[in-house]
């Protein structure tokens, strides 16, 4: 690749590097690709150039098509097993007696089940992440990491990296290149499905209320989502679960108001980790699963995004059931999945801790979390199921193959972070967005792209954790 020389020749010339690096993070400032700090997560009036790679990474055209080919089939299915009641039940029933934080979010949802009063407006806004797996006989496959069902980030402050991206390869003479970085319109979309789930709800005067973290260094991606709601004059608010707690309520109706405001949307930017309950904020997020408002997403979808759903997808004959008569629509799927094998009590998961403390090095240990560094790798597989391997509390995982990644080169630009040619691996990240308006679905569509990018040594990920760097393919 013409980039690995240009890369080779630009780290053994300082002067070279250091101007295009400056040029490169002006441009992330000039196109608002812009977080807070860490030293103050609150104020926008410190703020810094999101980490991203100085050039975008090479990634075969056919996975990337692959990722974007099936991920319409995907907004079916998670929509599918938010409404099957009887899955959920059997697919998480071993999860529930082990992990506490899937037991809390399932019995919301049961008790909003038994009060029987159907939302007609769904809005589901996701992100199914993979990498290519590169085996050993040097063939290639995507596989899918996970789908993320609430909070999906990685889009807004980085939509215009493209334009930086472009510079950068023009500045060091890679015209014909450049033209292969395509531009991607995924805040317009993905926020085209909020203000869709908000005009059916049918009052003008009701807002869309983002439920924000206390630590908001990831605001200033929020509100190019507010800023595409506000162009079609549609009301935002932000508040937190506290606020909510002590100002918000439902009336007779069931209609949710927030400091005298009717809420139409809720839309959860927090609440997929336990550390951000309390027992106070657990009633307040029932009262939002409670209200005639959208919720994106209702309870039953932010659980369809849990890794023990994901692992039970891939059993023989489960794709089958929300999918009759779809051969190729499943084989589709399928054809994504690398390996999942559960932890369950029982013979099935006996053989899956054997299988695992032999060869640890060949998989990926996973919790019911989100939001990155939650994994665990060699080693840590075998002192965590040493300790639980006996007992219930392993039903709490999952077991996965470890994905082998292709290895690119780049520079990442981090703060503080020196200047040097680095092995990266990558995740390809494909958007859904659908709205359900009681059986009709009225709008599903597969809404971009995003590429995300670590320093190879690294195991695990997490843009807020400060691993990953934004990036975009580049076309081979």
């Amino acid at each position: 690749m013409a980039t690995k020389v240009i890369l080779e020749q630009l780290i053994t010339n300082a002067d070279r590097l250091n101007s295009l690096v400056d040029e490169a993070k002006e441009m992330a400032f000039q196109h608002g690709i812009l977080l807070r700090t860490p030293e103050t997560p609150n104020s926008s009036e410190v703020v810094s150039f999101a980490p991203f790679t100085l050039f975008p990474s090479p990634v075969p055209e056919a996975p990337l098509l692959q990722a974007l080919a099936v991920h319409t089939h995907f907004n079916t299915l998670v929509d599918k097993i938010s409404q099957d009641p009887d899955f959920l039940q059997e697919a998480l029933d071993g999860t529930i007696q082990a992990d506490d934080f899937v037991a809390k979010l399932f019995d919301i949802y049961r008790k909003v089940q038994q009060e029987d009063r159907t939302q007609s407006i769904v809005v589901g806004l996701n992100r199914s992440d993979y990498m290519v797996d590169q085996r050993a006989d040097r063939t290639s496959s995507l596989k899918q990491i996970e789908i993320n069902t609430i909070a999906a980030g990685g889009f807004g402050v980085s939509d215009r990296l493209s334009v930086v991206h472009r510079h950068t390869m023009k500045s060091v003479g890679l015209l014909e290149e450049s033209k292969c970085i395509q531009d991607t319109s995924r805040t317009p979309r993905m926020s085209a499905a909020l203000a869709k789930a908000w005009e059916l709800y049918g009052q003008h005067k009701a807002v869309i209320l983002f439920l924000v973290e206390e630590v908001q260094l990831s605001q200033l991606s929020h509100r190019t989502i507010e800023r595409e709601l506000w162009k079609r004059n549609i009301p935002v608010v932000r508040r937190r679960f506290d606020e909510v707690s002590r100002r918000g309520s439902l009336d007779a109706d069931k209609r949710l108001f927030i400091d005298g405001l009717e809420v139409a949307v809720v839309y959860y930017r927090y609440g997929y980790m336990p550390d951000h309950y309390t027992e106070q904020t657990w009633d307040t997020r029932l009262l939002m699963e409670r209200s005639l408002a959208a919720k994106c997403p209702d309870i039953s979808t932010h659980l369809v995004g849990t890794k023990k759903v994901q692992q039970v997808l891939a059993r023989p004959g489960v794709l089958e059931r929300f999918f009759p008569d779809q051969p190729q629509v499943v084989e589709q799927i399928r054809a994504t999945f690398a390996g999942l094998y559960t932890l369950d009590m029982g013979p099935e998961g006996d053989q899956t801790v054997a299988m695992a403390l032999a060869n640890p090095d060949k998989f990926v240990l996973k919790p019911q979390r989100e939001g990155g560094g939650n994994n665990y790798f060699g080693e840590d597989i075998v002192r965590v199921l040493q300790e639980v391997k006996g007992d219930e509390r392993r039903a709490a995982y999952i077991l996965m193959d470890r994905i082998r990644p292709r290895i690119e080169q780049n520079i990442l630009l981090k703060k503080g972070l020196p200047l040097k040619l680095t092995s990266i691996c990558y995740e390809i990240g494909v958007y859904g967005a659908y709205v359900r308006h009681g059986q009709e679905m009225v709008l599903s569509e597969v809404a971009g792209h995003t590429l995300r990018s670590k320093s190879a040594e690294y195991d695990d990920a997490g843009l807020t954790r400060g691993i990953t760097t934004f990036d975009n393919p580049l076309i081979i």
